[in-house]
């Protein structure tokens, strides 16, 4: 490869980074923003605006855009697995955007690192998957932070914290469940066909709870809206945003290494913890950081363990 190609791809996984770190911190932030401070206080229905925009836009990207190469479902069992794995998902999500209207952005990502405790979890649980000792070792910093945060938390609200233990324990399942149900090289889907599939039997399920769990959204949006006139607007940049997340999730794992893309997810939760402080003024205290810096390190060191016993 000549200087300048290589240049060239230095570029473009640089900018796919940067793009990807902007799509995911700003669907965060957005979230954040509408469910709190704009009084916007129905996460199930901004989910599914969410996985609407998912739907709409796979499909335009994989059938017409061809960004990648279009896979069929190839049987019954293989549809039932994804919806199974679509539900799994929803929960996951759904639970997110309601800790993130009682919890401040911090102590979500604080909670969300512990990802990988609930994956070990449900690996042994499910497929019997045993690591080694020193790698369970690693997870005892993870859960221990999160309680030294919990403690040292000013903004601690426990329904929202069992909401976002609960959305972090689904994420972690749905991983597991994914290896588990479409483990058949001839029914595996890459994550934008998964997305393509998983998206609209999403609105499917969340539409029914949208109206039985929060049946005046409209009438409180459209009050909303007059109040705040750029209300429809965030609520579409930030259902396109969670697509764009996906979509460049799927393209920085395409272009850089497993190790580059934990160092680098590891290094976004930080980042978004401190726009977040930056941005909410949320009060942090010594206690709460130190949590979260051990939680952070108990990650590392799980990746990094995981990584040397390979």
């Amino acid at each position: 490869m000549s200087s300048a190609q290589s240049e060239k791809q230095t570029l473009f996984i640089a900018s796919l980074i940067i793009f990807w770190y902007s799509s995911n911190i700003g669907v965060l932030l957005l979230n954040k923003l509408l469910l709190s401070n704009y009084g916007f206080s129905f996460p199930i229905f901004l989910t599914m605006c969410h996985m609407s925009a998912c739907a709409v836009l796979s499909y335009v990207s994989i059938v017409f855009l061809k960004i990648v190469p279009f896979q069929r479902i190839k049987s019954r069992s293989q549809f039932l697995r994804i919806a199974t794995l679509s539900i799994v998902f929803c929960g996951s999500v759904v639970g997110g955007n309601i800790s993130l209207r009682y919890l401040p952005v911090s102590f979500n990502q604080a909670v969300g690192a512990t990802t990988p405790f609930f994956t070990a979890l449900f690996a042994y649980l499910i497929t019997q998957k045993r690591e080694a000792w020193i790698t369970y070792g690693c997870l005892v910093p993870v859960v221990a932070g999160v309680v030294i945060a919990s403690g040292g938390e000013p903004s601690f609200h426990l329904y929202g914290f069992i909401m976002c233990i609960g959305a972090t324990a689904a994420r972690a399942f749905k991983s597991v469940l994914q290896g588990v149900l479409l483990s058949n090289e001839g029914e595996k889907l890459n994550s934008m066909n998964l997305l393509l599939y998983m998206s609209p039997i999403a609105v499917l399920v969340l539409l029914p709870a949208t109206l039985v769990m929060e049946p005046n959204v409209i009438d409180a949006t459209i009050t909303l809206a007059i109040t705040h006139r750029y209300l429809v607007l965030l609520i579409l940049i930030n259902s396109i945003m969670a697509y764009g997340a996906n979509l460049l999730n799927f393209l920085v794992t395409k272009h850089t290494s497993a190790l580059t893309l934990q160092v680098l997810g590891n290094a976004k939760g930080a980042v978004a913890v401190v726009i977040s402080i930056l941005l909410f003024r949320n009060p942090v205290t010594f206690i709460g950081i130190a949590g979260y810096a051990m939680t952070v390190m108990g990650v590392v060191a799980y990746g990094e363990s995981k990584r040397r016993i390979k």
